[in-house]
C-alpha cells in the first residue's frame, strides 16, 4: 500500500467514523436529555465531541507508530553499519588478554562515529522532531478526552488544578513575605517594641 492509498483510506475512515458519530449523536439526543441526570446527562451531552477525539486519536496514533518505526530504523541501520565496520577490523587484532583494551577502544570508536554522525543528519532530526510533535499530539488529545470526562463528572480538571497550585505557590509567597516584613520589624521574634 502507497502513502498515498494509506492517506486516502485514512481520511475515509475519518470521514465515515464522524458520519456515524453525527449521526449517532443525533438520533439518541433527545433521548439522552430526557433520561439522563447527573454526570451521564452532561457525559452524553459530551458524547459527540469525545467521539470526534477518540477518531483523531486512532489517526494520530498511526503517525505517530510511522514516525516511531522510521527512529527504530534509524537506530537500527547504524547498529548493524558499525557492527559490520567493527567485524571487519576485528580479525586484524590478535585476542589475547593484552589486547582486549584495544578491542574495546576500536568497538567504541566505530560506534561512536557511526552515531554521532546518525545524531547529527538532518534526516535523524526531522524523524526524532516528528516523533516528538506526534507524541505532544496524542497527550493534547488524551488531555481533551479527560476534561470532558472530568468535567461531566464535576471533577476538576488538569488546567483547574494547575491553576489552583499557582494560585496557591503565589499565596505562599506573599505569606513568606509578610512574614519576613514583620519579623524585620520586630526584634526578631516576631514581636513589635
Amino acid at each position: 500500500m502507497t502513502t498515498e492509498d494509506f492517506a486516502k483510506s485514512m481520511g475515509y475512515y475519518k470521514h465515515v467514523s464522524l458520519f456515524w458519530t453525527d449521526l449517532l449523536a443525533l438520533m439518541s439526543s433527545r433521548q439522552q436529555s430526557i433520561l439522563s441526570t447527573g454526570p451521564f446527562r452532561k457525559l452524553g451531552v459530551n458524547a459527540k465531541q469525545v467521539g470526534s477525539e477518540m477518531i483523531e486519536i486512532n489517526q494520530e496514533l498511526v503517525e505517530f507508530n510511522a514516525r516511531l518505526s522510521e527512529y527504530y530504523k534509524q537506530l537500527a541501520d547504524t547498529w548493524n553499519e558499525a557492527q559490520k565496520q567493527f567485524n571487519k577490523k576485528v580479525p586484524e587484532i590478535p585476542t589475547d588478554t593484552e589486547h582486549l583494551d584495544s578491542t574495546k577502544r576500536i568497538w567504541i570508536d566505530i560506534f561512536e562515529n557511526y552515531f554521532t554522525r546518525l545524531f547529527d543528519s538532518p534526516e535523524f532530526a526531522e524523524n526524532f522532531g516528528k516523533v516528538v510533535s506526534s507524541e505532544l499530539e496524542l497527550a493534547k488529545r488524551w488531555n481533551n478526552i479527560m476534561s470532558l470526562v472530568l468535567e461531566a463528572g464535576n471533577m476538576p480538571t488538569k488546567k483547574e488544578v494547575d491553576e489552583l497550585y499557582k494560585e496557591l505557590h503565589m499565596l505562599r509567597k506573599r505569606v513568606a513575605k509578610l512574614e519576613k516584613i514583620a519579623n524585620v520589624g520586630g526584634n526578631g521574634n516576631g514581636k513589635r517594641t
